[in-house]
């Protein structure tokens, strides 16, 4: 390719052939040595083994998608009945904390008209002929009369103080009055006898013995309650002249002038 070439136009048509006829194979032999290590190339990539490409990584499957859970009747009852029974276990325990506050509403209430609207007082306290047996007078008043409360009358205690410590004496209701329900929208009174026949019993003032009245009652609004029902318990303290007292005894180590009085009332303690 790099020998000098003649002169095209002294040449005779037969050289001008030949000529021709010489180029082309020296291009074609080029272009056969050019190619050659291409060729190489590309039999060698065709020859190499292949490797499989990873195949593209597939979505996470949903819950129930493939099986098309969410479109079977029975899996759409069992959800409606899981949410009907949320909802009633919810609408009952609504239920029950309302009426649970309302009941304690109630009581609050009834307790508040036991304690204030029933009013308890020991009017008097009387010796009886024999001597030995007294008999007082429970006086109960509802200061609310619109709105009647019903009391249980149990029985009435009685204690008188010896020593350091409190000794039960007999007591009885002198009538039908003193026991069982009754309905209190005014005024209720009814008695109770005793008989304070203790030995070495306390003296706290003068000639008079300590005495301790217990007055338990049930109150409710219904003459024949259930539940509402409240504990009114009510203790009344006197001092009270034993049998068989001297009233001058009594005048003289009190420094008081006048008969000396069957009882006298304390405040509660």
């Amino acid at each position: 390719m790099n020998a000098q070439h003649p002169d095209p136009s002294t040449l005779t048509p037969e050289q001008k052939d030949a000529l021709i006829h010489e180029l082309r194979r020296q291009l074609a032999a080029a272009q056969e040595v050019g190619q050659t290590p291409r060729r190489a190339l590309l039999d060698e990539l065709r020859e190499a083994p292949r490797k499989d490409a990873p195949p593209p990584p597939r979505p996470p499957a949903r819950l129930g998608r493939g099986l098309g859970l969410w479109r079977s009747p029975m899996v759409l009852g069992i959800v409606v009945a899981l949410m009907l029974a949320f909802a009633v276990d919810a609408g009952v325990g609504r239920y029950q904390a309302q009426q649970a506050r309302q009941q304690r509403q109630a009581r609050l209430q009834l307790e508040n008209a036991a304690l204030t609207s029933l009013y308890v007082e020991l009017k008097r306290i009387v010796q009886m002929a024999d001597g030995r047996t007294f008999r007082m007078t429970l006086f109960m008043q509802n200061t609310n009369p619109a709105a009647p409360l019903y009391v249980m009358l149990n029985p009435v205690t009685v204690y008188v103080q010896s020593g350091m410590t409190w000794q039960q004496v007999p007591s009885r209701p002198t009538d039908g009055r003193g026991t069982g329900v009754v309905t209190v929208a005014g005024d209720y009174s009814y008695d109770v006898d005793f008989t304070p026949d203790v030995a070495n019993w306390a003296e706290l003032i003068p000639g008079y013995m300590h005495v301790r009245i217990q007055d338990d009652l049930l109150v409710s609004r219904r003459a024949q309650p259930g539940d509402d029902v409240v504990e009114r318990r009510t203790p009344i303290y006197v001092y009270l002249k034993p049998h068989g007292a001297n009233d001058e005894d009594i005048r003289a180590r009190s420094k008081v002038s006048g008969t000396p009085p069957v009882f006298i009332p304390m405040p509660p303690h």
